[in-house]
């Protein structure tokens, strides 16, 4: 995109010591940016010290969905950080430069956003997770900026169909991709979140899936990436 972008690169206090460190890159929402998760959820960055991981909160633009837009050439979020963030990390930090060393999550967009790339890209990511995403755009056509970046659905109906994670799950190989996926029951992803659920459950896709009482807020995600964290250590320690 020819543009500096920036991230917060979270590492662990004993970080000298290690030799390489898992990475998890973790997304933000829409309107949101890469300072997101460390200022509303300030705190969550000390699981960095207890699981001996990396962080990365990359800026995912403006309503970008972490695509790339064939509308907007200006939007190609999906390879900045499937691609070139990756590899920048890679060359930059210590970490394990491999599949099971890395796994991507995020909240709202950037849920949409991480399983996305995860399916897309599964020879980065190893493990994938979303809280309280936005798992199936068709049924908000005019909200948060996606005509912009895909058309209007009832003009480019096949892009929309392409680019929405719950029309994706055919491209994932049994036991290929550790997913979780996270949503409050008053949230209004709820619903296309359960769906998403079944639709695994149909596919025979494992799966951890966690429903709380909770809505599309921080305090349900300052709880919720616990989990996220602790789920990716856990995949983490199985690969190593």
């Amino acid at each position: 995109m020819k543009k500096e972008i920036k991230a917060v690169v979270i590492r662990p206090k004993n970080y000298n010591s290690l030799k390489e460190l898992p990475v998890v890159y973790l997304l933000h929402g829409y309107s949101d940016n890469y300072a997101g998760w460390i200022t509303k959820a300030p705190g969550f960055e000390k699981l960095a010290d207890q699981f001996n991981m990396m962080i990365v909160c990359p800026d995912g633009g403006f309503g970008s969905w972490y695509w790339d837009s064939k509308i907007d050439t200006t939007f190609k979020y999906e390879t900045y950080i499937s691609k070139e963030l990756v590899e920048w990390i890679d060359a930059k930090y210590k970490t394990i430069k491999d599949r099971k060393g890395r796994a991507i999550t995020g909240l709202s967009m950037g849920g949409h956003g991480a399983l996305y790339l995860a399916i897309r890209h599964q020879s980065v990511f190893g493990a994938a997770g979303s809280m309280s995403g936005g798992v199936d755009i068709r049924p908000f056509p005019h909200n948060w900026d996606m005509a912009k970046r895909l058309g209007e659905y009832s003009l480019q109906p096949e892009q929309w169909e392409k680019h929405t994670v719950i029309n994706m799950l055919h491209l994932i190989p049994p036991k290929s991709l550790k997913l979780i996926i996270d949503c409050g029951t008053g949230d209004f992803f709820y619903e296309v979140n359960e769906n998403l659920h079944q639709q695994l459950l149909y596919r025979n896709i494992q799966h951890d899936y966690i429903v709380r009482p909770g809505v599309h807020n921080w305090p349900y995600w300052q709880q919720a990436v616990k989990y996220q964290l602790l789920f990716m250590h856990e995949f983490f320690n199985e690969k190593s």
